[in-house]
C-alpha cells in the first residue's frame, strides 16, 4: 500500500467513525460517551457537525479514532483463546467491566 492509498483509507475510516459517532449520539448520548470513550464536550462538538464539516475533518491524514484497549489483560479476555465457548460471554463481560472502569478513571 502506498502513501496515497493509506491516506484514502484513513479518510474513509474517519468519515465512517464520525458518522457512527453522530448516530450513537443521536440515539443515546450517555451510551455514546461510554462507547466512544470521549468527553461530554467532544460529544457536543461531534453532534453539531454538518456533513460538509465531517467531510473536511475526515479528509485529514490523522486517524481520529484509536484503540481503547491498551491493557494486556483486556486483550487476553477479548481474545479468549485458551477457554471454551461457554466462558466467552463471561470473559467479554469482564473485559467490558475493566474498560468501563478505565473510562471512569480517565474522566
Amino acid at each position: 500500500m502506498n502513501a496515497e492509498q493509506i491516506t484514502a483509507e484513513i479518510c474513509e475510516a474517519n468519515l465512517s467513525y464520525l458518522m457512527l459517532a453522530q448516530s450513537l449520539i443521536r440515539s443515546d448520548r450517555e451510551q455514546a460517551i461510554y462507547r466512544l470513550g470521549v468527553s461530554e464536550e467532544t460529544v457536543d462538538v461531534i453532534a453539531m457537525l454538518s456533513p460538509a464539516q465531517m467531510l473536511r475533518i475526515a479528509s485529514g491524514s490523522t486517524l481520529l479514532c484509536r484503540f481503547r484497549v491498551e491493557d494486556d489483560l483486556v486483550w487476553k479476555l477479548l481474545f479468549n483463546h485458551d477457554r471454551g465457548a461457554a466462558n466467552e460471554g463471561a470473559s467479554r463481560l469482564h473485559a467490558a467491566i475493566l474498560m468501563a472502569g478505565r473510562h471512569l478513571e480517565a474522566a
